[in-house]
């Protein structure tokens, strides 16, 4: 067991070097749905966040950090599924990322940005939900402010922002290592997921530091299984 008591944020993760395998990255991307499925949760976030909006009239969604676009095309199928509408913006600045989701859409109508958020805030977007997944661990403590502040910009009138990820702890850590083991020669072989995913835990938050690094009025939810999400939510934006 590595040390956990404090973030190792000189670990890189190894979907992240440009020079990456591309066979092993896609299989990674293809391979993230199942993952996050079960420790992100999205039926959580599309019954909380997305579609009490949604039963208002159309909606804009915006996931940040992307990647593969597994969460966009979870959320788009729920919509379809209850016959609400919204348009989701997938973005990433991975141009990998983003050429691999647009290429897998399957249908889903997702509209695909290789871009930073800086971007959307200067071109005068504005979206009904602002969300992320994985993306904190990978930002300094004055990264997560300036997303956090990005993400203000870019919420409309009676929107929120939420962004989740894992929380850093030696039980995160030791499940997922015996979990993504018994799957390493199956599911998840040929791909970046086990050993990025123990890598992301040891690069992510505890709650007080997240806390600590995000101003207010952002706040920190834990939630099981190892989660953490940051919230923003005006009281008036409230479904």
């Amino acid at each position: 067991m590595p040390d956990l008591r404090e973030r190792a944020t000189g670990l890189r993760e190894l979907m992240d070097d440009p020079r990456a395998d591309l066979r092993l990255l896609e299989r990674t991307y293809d391979r993230f749905s199942y993952v996050n499925a079960v420790v992100s949760r999205p039926g959580l976030v599309y019954r909380r966040d997305v579609r009490p909006r949604a039963r208002r009239g159309a909606i804009r969604i915006l996931d940040i950090g992307a990647g593969g676009g597994d969460l966009c095309r979870s959320l788009a199928a729920r919509l379809r599924r209850d016959g609400l509408r919204a348009e989701i913006t997938a973005l990433d600045p991975d141009e990998r990322a983003i050429s691999w989701a647009e290429a897998h859409d399957d249908g889903a109508g997702i509209r695909y940005r290789a871009a930073h958020s800086s971007h959307l805030v200067a071109e005068g977007e504005r979206f009904d939900v602002v969300l992320s997944n994985h993306l904190l661990h990978h930002l300094t403590d004055a990264e997560v402010r300036t997303l956090l502040s990005d993400s203000e910009r870019l919420v409309g009138d009676g929107g929120m922002a939420a962004h989740h990820d894992i929380a850093r702890s030696r039980t995160a850590y030791a499940a997922f290592a015996v979990g993504t083991g018994l799957l390493s020669t199956t599911l998840l072989a040929d791909s970046f997921i086990r050993v990025d995913g123990l890598r992301s835990i040891r690069r992510s938050f505890t709650a007080p530091e997240l806390s600590a690094a995000a101003p207010a009025p952002w706040r920190v939810h834990a939630h099981l299984p190892a989660r953490l999400e940051l919230r923003w939510e005006p009281r008036d934006a409230r479904p």
